[in-house]
């Protein structure tokens, strides 16, 4: 009875044993973190990443130049009917100097035309507008153009991946391995992944900025449109 108990005890040990072994020649799972999937997207990420940090950049730094371009002050307008209906003409251009939105750049150059043509005061008017608005627009361009070379640039990785997986498969010889293939395509295809997660983000980016320029384009018409009328209140 002895002898049996002590050969079970040994048949357990083996088992174990057997277990332990195939536990340690499986391979470590590896944890999938957005730093592991960079590193192994190859050299196409390297573009990719700084067209991502310049499209973010390009992004923070207009929305803030055109918040502050659309910020009005409440009594602006008010100010310029009084100064103008009192005949404090300098009193009205100074307060356009020492503002330095758009609105009072071009208010301050229809102020600086008056006592000419009505026709010339609105193309002075509008040009200044204009000018206003092409500085708003700097650097918005690069939004649109990482939007449509990023997937691009993710798919040409995904390409040159690809062909790394199937030349190392074809170097292997009789020694196929579908973990060798199946690899090198999901090393390839995180340059998709990231292409199109920067150009959804540059796409998105471009658009709001463009939506906001917009708007400020409306508010300078409708102060032009408001000054213009001002030109006529003392002939009435």
């Amino acid at each position: 009875m002895i002898s049996n108990f002590l050969l079970q005890v040994q048949l357990q040990n083996q088992e174990l044993a057997a277990d332990t072994l195939a536990t340690a020649d499986m391979p470590a799972e590896e944890t999938l973190t957005i730093w592991s999937l960079v590193l192994k997207g190859g050299v196409v990420m390297i573009p990719l990443a700084i067209l991502s940090i310049i499209a973010i950049y390009i992004f923070i730094e207009r929305y803030l130049a055109i918040s502050r371009a659309s910020r009005e002050e409440t009594n602006f307008m008010n100010n310029i009917r009084d100064f103008m209906h009192e005949g404090r003409i300098d009193s009205a251009k100074s307060l356009c100097r020492n503002n330095d939105s758009p609105i009072a750049s071009m208010i301050g150059k229809g102020l600086v035309r008056i006592g000419r043509p009505l026709t010339d005061i609105n193309a002075a008017i509008e040009n200044v507008g204009k000018l206003e608005v092409t500085k708003l627009e700097k650097n918005i361009a690069f939004l649109a153009t990482v939007a449509g070379a990023a997937p691009m640039l993710g798919f040409l990785g995904t390409v040159i991946g690809m062909v790394r997986a199937f030349y190392n498969l074809s170097m292997a010889g009789g020694n196929i391995d579908i973990s060798l293939l199946a690899g090198g395509i999901y090393e390839a295809m995180i340059t998709t992944i990231t292409g199109l997660t920067v150009g959804i983000i540059g796409y998105i980016c471009y658009n709001i900025l463009v939506s906001r320029i917009e708007k400020v384009v409306f508010l300078l018409e409708a102060k032009a449109t408001e000054f213009m009328d001002l030109l006529h209140e003392p002939a009435a």
